[in-house]
C-alpha cells in the first residue's frame, strides 16, 4: 500500500513536469524562426496538393477526379497536423492565425510573422507547379463556378470558413492544432466542405490558397472573394465559439496552454 501511495505521489508531481514541457517551445521567441518556418513549409505541401489537383488533373486528361481533389489537402492537413502541429500549431491559413489572434490565444505581434510564412509557403507551390507542369488549369487557382456571380461565391466562402473555425478552435490547445481529434475533425471537415462546394467556389478557405496561384499566373480579378470572405468568416467563427462556449478567460487559456512567459502570453499584446 505505501509503494502504491508513493507511486501515485510522484505521477502526480511529475504531470506538472509535464505540462510545462508541452508548451516552451511554442511561447520561445529565440525559437520563432523555426515556427514560421514550420508555416511556410506546411503551406507549401498544402498548396502543393490543393492546387496541384487542378494542375494534374488537366495534364492527365481528367484522372483525377473533383472527389480526389477535394479529399487530398484534407488528408494532407491531418498529416501536417500529425508532423508539426506541436512546433508552430499548424496553422497553414492566415484566417485561422486571425481566429486564433481574436480570441487572444495567439499573441498578435506573432500574427504578421505567421502570414507572412504561410503566403510564402503558398507561393513557393505555385511557383513549383507552374515550372513543372506551366499555367495548365489555371494553375489550380479557385474560381467561383460557372453561374456564381462574385457576391454568392464571397457569401459561400465566408460560411464556410466560419465553420472551419469553428471546428479547429472547439478542437484545438490554446493555438494548436495537435493530435487525432484536430487532425480527423480538421482534415475530415476540408474534404466534406470541397465534396459539394467544390463546385460553387472552389472550397478554398484560405487567402494563401488563393493568393499564391493567382499571383504566379497574374490573374487577380477574382483573389478579393478570397481574401475577403475567408476573414469575414475567421471573425463569425470566434463570435460563435464565443456563443456556443463563452468567452476563454485567461485561466482557462493558461491551462489549455501550458505554463507560459509573460512577455510571450496572449494578453501581453493585448
Amino acid at each position: 500500500m505505501e509503494s502504491t501511495g508513493q507511486d501515485q505521489s510522484d505521477a502526480a508531481q511529475q504531470q506538472p513536469v509535464i505540462g510545462r514541457q508541452s508548451a516552451p517551445d511554442f511561447f520561445d521567441s529565440s525559437l520563432e524562426w523555426r515556427r514560421v518556418f514550420a508555416e511556410a513549409w506546411g503551406t507549401f505541401l498544402l498548396v502543393l496538393v490543393a492546387a496541384g489537383g487542378g494542375v494534374v488533373t488537366t495534364m492527365s486528361g481528367g484522372r483525377v477526379t473533383l472527389g480526389m481533389m477535394v479529399v487530398a489537402p484534407g488528408l494532407m492537413v491531418m498529416a501536417i497536423i500529425y508532423f508539426m502541429g506541436a512546433v508552430s500549431g499548424a496553422h497553414l491559413n492566415p484566417a485561422v492565425t486571425l481566429a486564433f489572434a481574436v480570441r487572444r490565444d495567439f499573441p498578435w505581434k506573432r500574427v504578421p510573422g505567421y502570414i507572412v510564412g504561410q503566403v510564402i509557403g503558398g507561393i513557393g507551390a505555385a511557383a513549383f507547379l507552374r515550372a513543372m507542369f506551366g499555367t495548365i488549369g489555371a494553375l489550380g487557382a479557385t474560381l467561383p463556378g460557372r453561374g456564381v456571380t462574385s457576391g454568392k461565391a464571397l457569401a459561400m466562402e465566408v460560411v464556410l470558413t466560419a465553420g472551419l473555425v469553428n471546428t479547429i478552435l472547439g478542437t484545438a490547445s490554446g493555438a494548436r492544432n495537435i493530435g487525432t481529434n484536430g487532425a480527423l475533425a480538421i482534415g475530415g471537415y476540408i474534404a466534406l466542405a470541397g465534396l459539394w462546394a467544390a463546385p460553387v467556389t472552389g472550397s478554398s478557405m484560405n487567402p494563401a490558397r488563393s493568393l499564391a496561384p493567382d499571383l504566379i499566373r497574374g490573374d487577380l480579378h477574382t483573389t478579393w472573394i478570397y481574401l475577403v470572405g475567408p476573414a469575414v468568416g475567421a471573425l463569425i467563427g470566434v463570435a460563435v465559439e464565443w456563443i456556443l462556449k463563452g468567452k476563454p478567460t485567461a485561466a482557462g487559456r493558461i491551462a489549455a496552454q501550458g505554463t507560459m512567459g509573460a512577455d510571450d502570453s496572449p494578453e501581453s499584446d493585448t
